[in-house]
This record gives C-alpha cells, structure tokens and sequence, in this order.
C-alpha cells in the first residue's frame, strides 16, 4: 500500500520519529516552567535540530527509491525556504509575546504547542495541495502568481502597522463561548477562579489565561505563513514526502531558533528584504515551468506567446536561496552595527 508515491509505512515511521523527536525536545529543552532558556541553550539546540535534519538528509541521499541526488537537493531547497521564511516569523512571535506580556521562561510552552499545532495543520495543508495539484496541475501557476505577491509585498510591509492581535476573528470568537481572564497564572493554559453571582453565591469557573489566548493567535498566524511557505516548498519539489518532511523539519527546530534569535533581533530588520527576493525568485521558477499553460491562456485572448519552458535546477535554486539569504542577513548586521557607531 502506498500513499503519494511512498509507502505507507514510510509515512508512519516519519510521523512517530516525529513524535519521539517532540518528547524529546519537551524534556530536554527549555523543562516546563523551571527556568528562562539561555541564548547559549538555543543554540545548542538549534545546531542538533539542524544536525539531526542534514542526518534526514543523507538519509534520503543513500536510500531514496528514485532520483536520491535530486531528492537531497530538493529536500536541501525546501528546507532551507521553509527555515528562512520561519525566521522572519519568529519576530512576530516576539511581538506577539510583548503584546501579551508572558515572560521569558513561559514562551517555551506556547511555542511547544503552537509547533505542536503548526505540524497537525501543515501535514493537512500539504496533502490537501499535493492532491490537488496532482489532479490540477495550473494551480502551480496560481502559486506562482502568489508568490510574486507575497514576495513584492515583503518590500512595503510595515512592521509596526501590525494590528492588534487581540482583535484576531478566532480569538473574539472564543471569548464569545469561554471566560478569559486578564492575569498570568504561571505556565497554564486555563485556571478555575472563584466567582460571585446575582445572589451572592461563590461558584467555581474555568477560564482561560492570557498564555492560552497568545497560544490562539500564534496558530492562527501560522496558518496565514503556510500559506506563503507551502507554495514556495512546491516550486522546488511536487514529491509530497520531500515538501512534507522538509517542511516539518524546519518546524521542527523553531523553538530553540526562537530564543536563539530573540537576543538578536535587531540585527536583522534587512531579512525581510533576502526573503522577498526569495519568494519572487520561487514565483518566478514555478511560472517559467507553467509555459504550456501559460500559452494555452495567451491563444485563448488573441495572443501568440510562444512561451519556452524553462526549468531552473535544483542545485541553482538551492545556491541562489541560501546566498540571498546570508547576504541579507549579513548586510543586516552589518548595516545596524554601523548606525549604533
């Protein structure tokens, strides 16, 4: 039995090395509410995450049933957008926790369960597009289109036009159906604090802190991120299992990027830029492909195209992505070093 072109228990065994890999990082990272997680511990951690994936890799080099080379590099390109367009997520997550007011040494849980959530609802995403674009292969051409989107958008975003994050839909619909209470308790979710009512009776309520509602908005953030990420892991690889475990990969080790990158913050206000130019780039590879259809659309309006297809390789792609990355990110540095001189 297969599922995707992989068997299927190729996919469990991915799902409960998961699954292993998250108890793990729950008991040897950042343990509940005993203490701030050290910029000296992130990093730690985030080297073996990322060890452990570049291991998933080799992985793939040496046992991959078809085009294993390819696959690695695939594997490598999706990774790496997924990683870099992560990053610049996390600093929402830093201005989320501001909002909110959770200290240092309670982000940690959220960010288990947020990733937690993130996984869950990744792992549907990707089914759902690989199945789609399996039976509608244009679709790749509405990514694209997307892409060029989100990626141009990178360059007139404001950061600190962001919204208030307590007004989220999802969050004003559940303080509609369940109590919120407006003080931390520790590390909990939900609480029971005592009440009066009309007749001056003590009842007993179960509420919802503010580290529950953080936990509502950081999910539903991720969403609108997947919908960038996704799109973008497709235009390097339409292998589900390689966009799956790419992309779960990079998840994976957010936790400790975190609180790696939280000490660091401002030397990266440039990134934005590297990423936009990523996701045009990505757009832009995943349209040359979509010649035919492209063409198909010119004649059906009068117009003789005549679009070649051209398709970048991987190993271009994979160059491109990781020096635009490092060169936004070292202009960022360097670029705030000089104005603090």
């Amino acid at each position: 039995m297969s599922m995707m072109g992989m068997p299927l228990w190729a996919w469990i065994v991915f799902y409960v090395l998961v699954f292993i890999m998250l108890i793990a990082d729950l008991k040897m990272f950042g343990k509940k509410g005993q203490h701030e997680v050290s910029v000296k511990e992130a990093l730690k951690m985030t080297a073996v995450w990322i060890g452990i994936s570049l291991v998933f890799c080799w992985g793939i080099y040496l046992f991959y049933p078809v085009e294993p080379h390819e696959k690695a590099m695939e594997f490598l390109a999706g990774y790496l957008i997924e990683k870099s367009l992560s990053m610049d997520n996390l600093f929402v997550f830093l201005m989320l926790f501001s909002f909110f007011g959770i200290q240092r040494k309670y982000q940690h849980e959220v960010l288990f369960w947020g990733i937690f959530g993130a996984l869950v609802l990744r792992s549907v995403f990707i089914f759902a597009g690989a199945a789609m674009v399996e039976r509608f292969e244009w679709v790749l051409g509405l990514f694209g289109l997307f892409l060029l989107y989100t990626g141009s958008k990178m360059f007139t975003h404001d950061e600190e036009q962001t919204g208030d994050p307590g007004n989220n839909f999802i969050v004003r619909l559940f303080k509609r159906f369940f109590p919120v209470t407006d003080k931390m308790h520790d590390d909990k979710f939900f609480v029971t604090e005592e009440k009066k009512d009309k007749q001056g009776n003590t009842i007993l309520r179960r509420v919802a802190t503010p580290l529950f509602i953080a936990l509502i908005v950081i999910e539903t953030t991720d969403v609108a991120f997947a919908v960038d990420s996704i799109p973008a892991v497709f235009s390097v690889s339409r292998d589900p299992f390689i966009v799956l475990t790419s992309n779960i990969f990079a998840i994976l080790g957010l936790r400790a990027l975190y609180f790696a990158l939280a000490a660091v913050a401002k030397y990266f206000s440039y990134l934005k830029y590297g990423l936009g130019v990523i996701l045009i780039f990505v757009g832009i590879k995943m349209l040359l492909a979509m010649n035919e259809y492209i063409n198909e659309l010119g004649s059906l309006v009068g117009l003789n195209l005549n679009m070649p297809h051209i398709e970048i390789p991987t190993l271009w792609s994979l160059i491109f992505i990781f020096g635009t990355l490092v060169l936004s990110m070292g202009l960022s540095v360097i670029i705030s070093r000089s104005k603090e001189n």
